[in-house]
């Protein structure tokens, strides 16, 4: 029989080849999808050939890759089952230490828990144990299944990327074509008359160029050394942590970067709403506002003395603003200081995406103080891809009896 050693570093190997794999399929799906979006705005029967082409294209590209996939998941099912067997051939009662130690039992994912007390390894070795997780450039993939639960108690902050268009990328840096929200009308014609000209698909170019964010895990090997704590927990704390206001602050920078807008009182920001956004942003547009902001419109009353601010099970605020979700930022991410009266509104999906290159590694880095340190990184880039999607308004309060 194998050694668990070799058998856990072909798997991950497979796992890291499954990652790349499945990044690749998402890419395709998203550009045939691209294409099959703009099928209505082609203008001549050619145009729709050209449209079906690419589609067949990417679509003989997707089958592969689909292929590719379900060799690729039966070789992982096989490695897992070879790696168990060996595992329980030739236990070892240090890692059955740990897994009592840490109750890991009670987790239903059996794979989870390998690969928490393989982190837990590479952690207090200080990376010369390599066993049951993946690896991404010298460091340890930490998985978002290990991160999820820990964000149910220890804090609740605004996360800002499900609101954003979300692209998974392959390289460091590229290029993605966006196609702007159709304005462009049919025109009605007499029989056998020529074709009148059509507005056309209007696609730009989107370069990026990804950035590595790096931070530092408070924790030191003397720490590890004395805890009888979760480690790997801390840690995926502290990860999601970091990464969630890396993002949420890259992101609220591109929002600053959209058309500004000046509003005075309610009506400013129904004009703003109603007029100056176009009715295709309008559908899926939601507020996202200081919570300076957010005080203000709760204190907003229309004519009969009711407020402005409705009750919405859908917002993470629990209110809808003119029947749009109002979303809440710190004055100073959104804004720039204390008291701010700022905010978005648009379609925060079609104004700004984020590319994402890597999920959350982390690795021992040097230190001035301890010697060596836990460092995290993540790789991505966010950008503003149609500045027609919203607006970065400033609020003034109306005067009275104005």
């Amino acid at each position: 029989m194998a050694n668990p050693v070799i058998i856990a570093a072909r798997l991950g190997k497979k796992r890291s080849s499954m990652e790349k794999l499945t990044e690749e399929l998402n890419l395709l799906v998203a550009r045939r999808d691209e294409f099959l979006g703009a099928i209505d705005d082609a203008e001549t029967e050619e145009d729709i050939n050209t449209i079906e082409e690419e589609v067949d294209s990417v679509q003989l590209d997707i089958d592969d890759k689909e292929s590719q996939k379900t060799n690729l998941q039966k070789e992982l099912d096989e490695l897992e089952s070879e790696l168990e067997e060996a595992n329980n051939k030739k236990p070892s009662p240090e890692d059955d230490k740990k897994e009592n130690d840490k109750g890991e039992r009670s987790m239903n994912k059996k794979d989870l828990v390998e690969v928490r007390n393989g982190l837990d390894a590479y952690i207090r070795s200080k990376g010369q144990t390599r066993d049951k997780f993946t690896t991404v450039e010298g460091g340890a993939l930490v998985p978002d299944e290990l991160m999820k639960p820990q964000l149910e108690e220890p804090y609740e902050e605004l996360n800002l990327v499900p609101f954003v268009n979300v692209v998974k990328v392959n390289s460091g840096a590229g290029s993605m074509p966006v196609i702007k929200r159709a304005t462009g009308k049919m025109t009605s014609v007499e029989e056998l008359a020529e074709n009148p000209e059509l507005n056309v698909p209007s696609f730009n170019d989107v370069d990026y160029k990804i950035v590595t964010y790096r931070g530092e895990i408070p924790i030191s090997q003397e720490m590890i050394d004395d805890a009888d704590y979760d480690v790997v927990g801390l840690i995926a704390d502290s990860i999601e942590l970091q990464e969630l206001n890396t993002k949420n602050d890259q992101i609220s920078a591109a929002l600053k970067t959209l058309p500004a807008s000046s509003v005075v009182g309610s009506d400013g920001l129904k004009k703003m709403k109603n007029v100056d956004m176009k009715q295709v942003y309008n559908k899926n547009a939601r507020w996202i506002v200081s919570a300076s902001m957010f005080n203000e419109l709760d204190t907003l009353k229309d004519n009969e003395g009711c407020y402005l601010l409705q009750p919405d099970i859908k917002a993470e605020s629990g209110k809808s603003l003119f029947g749009k979700p109002v979303e809440i930022l710190d004055d100073d991410v959104i804004g720039s200081n204390d008291g701010d009266l700022v905010g978005f509104y648009g379609n925060s999906k079609a104004a700004v995406t984020l590319f994402d290159r890597k999920k959350a590694s982390v690795r021992w880095v040097d230190h001035h103080i301890y010697g060596q340190i836990l460092a995290m990184f993540s790789r991505f880039q966010v950008k503003t891809t149609d500045t027609s999607a919203g607006f970065y308004f400033t609020y003034t309060r109306a005067v009275e009896g104005a």
